[in-house]
């Protein structure tokens, strides 16, 4: 592709920082989106919970990549957390969108960050972008997550809004939180190990997301995961076999709940989500299956 100016929000975390380095690597300009006042020549601040950004800094963008948010994973959900979860992103994509719907040459693509929690509790019912979503604080919010994001849409904006897996990364995330324990031979099955856990290596989820800025066709839902997701059990097992560790350690679902709260219901949860568009598109995983993944993340 030729060179892109792209705007980044949440380039300091998790995927941002990936997905911002990779970007530069390739010879795109990025700006990024901060909160702070701006102290580099690449960012433009804004504040999201205020809903205040001045549009005139996206002047000039060929695509905004939008992935700020409160962290699911970062700590147990008191209502007050939860609160906090639900508006960082709703308010943050709604200014987002309303600014980039106000311009007169807006950016030709829009890509928004939501999540595979919009399916809900699924058992081991095949997912794809099809399916309805679940019930529950998480389907609800990703509901009204990707409700927020259409203002760019009815401006014609092409939007996508990537559905997002469990990032398979020892740096960060909820996956990151598994590799120290199973390092130290404390890892184990969650529950009864029988769920589905869909995920992406961080390496593809980078991919995906620079391809659903470069194909054209792509629009609305598009789930981020791997072809082959995979129950808690093998989740363990690939961990246990990967880091050369014992797995003898299972954490039983009132436990989780103990120390989760309402993250435990999504961690013992089951989600078989398939990413039909992105294979429907041509993409190709680095990174396929959970082993490989793991491998990638070590």
């Amino acid at each position: 592709m030729e060179p892109m100016r792209i705007a980044v929000t949440g380039s300091t975390g998790l995927i941002g920082t990936a997905l911002v380095r990779s970007l530069r690597t390739d010879g795109h300009e990025v700006v990024r989106l901060v909160r702070h006042p701006a102290r580099e020549a690449d960012e433009i601040t804004w504040d999201p919970e205020l809903q205040r950004i001045d549009a005139r800094a996206l002047n000039g963008c060929d695509a905004v990549v939008h992935l700020a948010g409160a962290g699911i994973a970062g700590r147990r959900w008191s209502e007050a957390y939860k609160k906090r979860i639900r508006d960082s992103r709703l308010l943050g994509t709604a200014t987002l969108a309303e600014a980039i719907a106000s311009l007169d040459t807006p950016p030709r693509v829009f890509v928004s960050g939501s999540a595979i929690g919009f399916y809900g509790y699924q058992g081991d019912r095949e997912l794809d972008e099809s399916a309805p979503p679940g019930d529950g604080f998480l389907p609800s919010l990703c509901v009204e997550w990707e409700e927020a994001a259409l203002a760019a849409e009815e401006a014609g904006v092409r939007t996508v809004l990537a559905r997002t897996g469990l990032v398979v990364s020892a740096a960060g995330g909820a996956w990151g939180k598994l590799f120290p324990l199973f390092r130290a031979g404390l890892g184990g099955r969650l529950g009864d190990g029988h769920q589905y856990w869909s995920f992406i290596s961080l390496h593809d989820e980078v991919a995906a997301l620079r391809h659903l800025i470069d194909t054209d066709t792509l629009e609305g839902p598009v789930n981020l995961t791997a072809p082959h997701p995979v129950t808690n059990r093998e989740v363990t097992t690939a961990m246990s076999h990967v880091l050369h560790r014992p797995a003898l350690f299972p954490v039983p679902a009132t436990a989780l709940r103990l120390v989760l709260g309402g993250l435990a219901d999504d961690v013992v949860g089951s989600q078989r989500v398939l990413p039909k568009r992105l294979l429907d598109t041509g993409f190709t995983f680095a990174f396929p299956t959970v082993a490989e993944a793991v491998r990638s993340a070590v």
